[in-house]
């Protein structure tokens, strides 16, 4: 077997990708991200150690976010930069040793993890094809590793995220190192389990975490009408989820005679205040991240991948697409990270603009969005009047990813088939299966409340809970509420263990189940949460709307 991955929603067959990745990712690839891993349990293992001793730093929290970032499904595709992130985990993990040694700590009693060094090029992957997911032979372990590991790089995204602009949380780096060095030892099912939801609790924690560091840098997300046409000028599109890349360009270009355009999980950059303030942020341009090999074709001006999701990139626009942070394609131009608290040097992308044609105009109009919790519970009152009247019958939370599959169709069916008395609470890029639909409002209310990212599942988890308390209602699954979740990615997994700690019960997720759940942890998180897979679209509707 050329290689095993189950991570995401499109995996083959939904059971592994054997041969190459459906996503693009070739053999070699996702054996060094096996292969980064399995020295990040190393460290994991070390920095259990450090933290008992009060040596946790966020240096080493911050470096297993950054490379479990890199893994994520869609996030990188170099090899070279790989290898050189493994030799940067050999290299910390041993200074760990060497310091908690000298500190007297005993060092010795650790995994293969926390021992193995390359001697040559070829140590690499051969070790690589010991180590990876299939190493662990018990389904049911193999299941709830897997489940705690994808949950863990949604969290290192969030606090990565978090981490550049100043924000971190010591118990997110502790549970960091617990997790990873757990995988490494023998446990009972019930401590995995209890793992798996301390991983739900710790993703709550991050995504606060994260929310107050983009809010207290770029203010608060406000309602916002977003253009989706273009203008005359040369442009740069930018996707990806990083916040202060685009306020680094936006600043860099601000007289630079260009118009600066948000992609997929950007658009929510549109909604906040701080950057709202330069004239030359013209507005969204595009759908998805899974349409970019044609939208970024259309655009004819540079595109700068901030983050994931980036798909493998066609000759049409491989001369002007960038990658930067945990981003990175082979042959496609890379711009460097920021020094301490300095700024990215985007000229090399500025440059290009200017001799570029401006974008060519695929959709007109605009789209409504910033319903963060700030911005929902400021209209409390106009809401809990129309819940209370009846004029509201149900919030729907159709909350996570987009993806390629037809079956995502059930998503924009299930918009079209809700009743008119009903409220759509979105957040990531699902939201683009049915943000442009006209459903109309509710007394002024939008049917679709586009919170923001998909991290900003945390903005829906706070206004369901602030509900909760005004209702005066004992559990979040008594409210008029129902989950019907897409999800593609680990950032989705990460989402969907917070919602399970939360309480919430009776959550539809599709358009599969995760290939990753072994029947036996699937069947515990059916009896325990009644976690359901989508079905027919009319009768999921019904089922909801009856509460069900």
């Amino acid at each position: 077997m050329g290689m095993f991955c189950y991570q995401c929603q499109e995996t083959a067959a939904c059971k592994g990708c054997s041969i190459r990745g459906v996503c693009g990712k070739q053999p070699e690839t996702a054996n060094l991200q096996d292969l980064l891993l399995f020295v990040l349990k190393g460290i994991g293992e070390l920095g259990e150690l450090a933290a008992a001793k009060g040596m946790m730093t966020n240096q080493i929290g911050d470096f297993i976010c950054n490379s479990l970032f890199m893994t994520i499904t869609n996030a990188n595709f170099d090899d070279n930069r790989f290898y050189a992130q493994i030799d940067a985990a050999v290299k910390l993990r041993d200074d760990l040793k060497a310091k908690l040694a000298a500190a007297g700590v005993n060092v010795a009693s650790l995994s293969e993890a926390a021992t193995w060094k390359p001697a040559a090029k070829a140590d690499y992957l051969a070790k690589a094809e010991k180590v990876g997911v299939l190493a662990t032979e018990n389904e049911d372990v193999r299941s709830l590793r897997e489940l705690l590991i994808y949950g863990l790089k949604g969290i290192a995204a969030y606090a990565e995220h978090a981490a550049v602009l100043n924000h971190h949380d010591e118990s997110i780096n502790k549970f960091l190192v617990k997790a990873l060095a757990s995988t490494t030892k023998s446990l009972s099912v019930d401590a995995m389990i209890a793992l798996v939801m301390e991983c739900g609790q710790t993703a709550v924690t991050t995504m606060a975490l994260l929310d107050k560091a983009n809010t207290s840098t770029y203010g608060n997300p406000e309602i916002t009408k977003v253009k989706i046409g273009v203008g005359k000028r040369p442009g740069i599109l930018v996707s990806g989820h990083d916040l202060r890349d685009f306020h680094d360009l936006l600043e860099q270009t601000k007289d630079a005679g260009i118009d600066i355009y948000t992609h997929s999980e950007m658009l929510p950059a549109n909604y906040y205040p701080t950057f709202k303030k330069y004239s030359h942020f013209h507005g969204n341009y595009g759908n998805a991240w899974w349409k970019q090999d044609t939208e970024f074709a259309s655009f004819n001006g540079p595109i700068l991948m901030t983050t994931n999701c980036i798909v493998p990139v066609k000759d049409s626009y491989k001369d002007r697409i960038y990658t930067t942070g945990n981003a990175g394609y082979p042959g496609v131009k890379h711009i460097a990270d920021r020094v301490g608290e300095g700024k990215k040097d985007f000229s090399a992308i500025i440059a290009q603009a200017k001799t570029c044609q401006p974008p060519t105009e695929i959709e007109t109009g605009e789209i409504v969005g910033g319903f963060a919790h700030n911005q929902v519970l400021a209209l409390a009152d106009k809401v809990i009047a129309a819940v209370k009247s009846g004029a509201i019958k149900r919030f729907v939370v159709m909350a996570g990813c987009d993806g390629r599959q037809k079956g995502r169709e059930y998503f924009t069916d299930v918009a079209k088939n809700l009743p008119e008395g009903t409220v759509i609470l979105t957040a990531g890029c699902a939201k683009y299966r049915y943000n442009k639909l006209q459903l109309g409002d509710i007394g002024g209310i939008p049917r679709v409340l586009d919170a923001g990212q998909c991290n900003d599942s945390y903005s829906l988890a706070v206004i369901a809970l602030k509900l909760k308390e005004v209702f005066g209602l004992k559990d979040i699954n008594e409210l008029p509420l129902s989950f019907d979740i897409g999800w593609y990615e680990q950032k989705a997994v990460a989402v969907l263990l917070a919602l399970l700690f939360l309480g919430v019960k009776k959550i539809r997720l599709g358009p599969t189940l995760p290939a990753f759940l072994s029947p036996t942890v699937a069947k515990v998180l059916v009896e325990k949460f009644n976690i359901m897979p989508t079905g027919d679209v009319k009768a999921d509707v019904a089922a909801m709307m009856q509460g069900n």
